[in-house]
């Protein structure tokens, strides 16, 4: 099983919106650690890291996001693996 770590921005209606919330929970179920933010220019930020098919299953929900959000696209960029650990947070 390989790690990957993934840094993603979300763009579109993804603030106000419990998009933070609802990508918490669903990392929190794909066994995920990392975190996730606002940014003042009205984007998210989130760092996921964990198993690759769990990573992967992760930026795919990133694309659809909670029912109250509208994402018009996700930029994301792999990093190295193995910094976080201890679950994941929503941060401000």
């Amino acid at each position: 099983m390989s790690r990957r770590r993934v840094h993603a921005i979300v763009y579109g209606r993804v603030q106000g919106v419990f998009f933070r919330k609802y990508t918490s929970l669903k990392a929190q179920e794909l066994g995920l650690e990392g975190w996730v933010r606002n940014l003042p220019d009205q984007t998210v930020e989130a760092v996921f890291e964990g198993e690759d098919g769990a990573v992967a299953k992760m930026l795919e929900w990133l694309y659809v996001g909670p029912s109250n959000s509208k994402v018009t696209s996700v930029d994301f960029s792999e990093q190295e693996a193995g910094i976080d650990s201890g679950g994941f947070s929503v941060r401000y």
